[in-house]
């Protein structure tokens, strides 16, 4: 029973499409899989309690609020708009699902937004 060799990845395909991606496309979809990934963390999916963990939660959204922060001038605010708006969502649930409540300006991402009160 021979078995086959998985085939290589063909990275000059990879790098030509990578190429013609412009780069607040690239900002926008990480910035989205960061929200999701977070969302989950704070027990907002289907699964609700199982994927829970308060402490990945907030360096993902500590991630998202640097992203957004470091590139407020590189897109649009057509872009960035919703951004901002889905990071605040998602500091509020930190706050709401928190046993204890960060002091304004100490919870996730505030380094960079602001405080957020709620």
């Amino acid at each position: 029973m021979s078995e086959t060799p998985p085939e290589s990845p063909d990275f000059d395909a990879m790098t030509r499409d990578i190429a013609e991606v412009p780069a607040v496309e690239v900002i926008v979809t990480v910035a989205v899989n960061l929200m999701s990934a977070a969302a989950v963390k704070l027990g907002l999916s289907e699964e609700g309690e199982k994927y829970k963990d308060l402490d990945e939660a907030r360096k993902l959204i500590s991630a998202l609020a640097g992203l957004l922060d470091a590139s407020a001038t590189e897109v649009s605010s057509f872009h960035a708009a919703p951004l901002r708006d889905g990071l605040k969502s998602l500091q509020l649930a930190f706050r709401e699902a928190s046993l204890v409540p960060d002091e304004p300006g100490q919870g996730p991402g505030e380094k960079y937004t602001g405080p957020i009160y709620g």
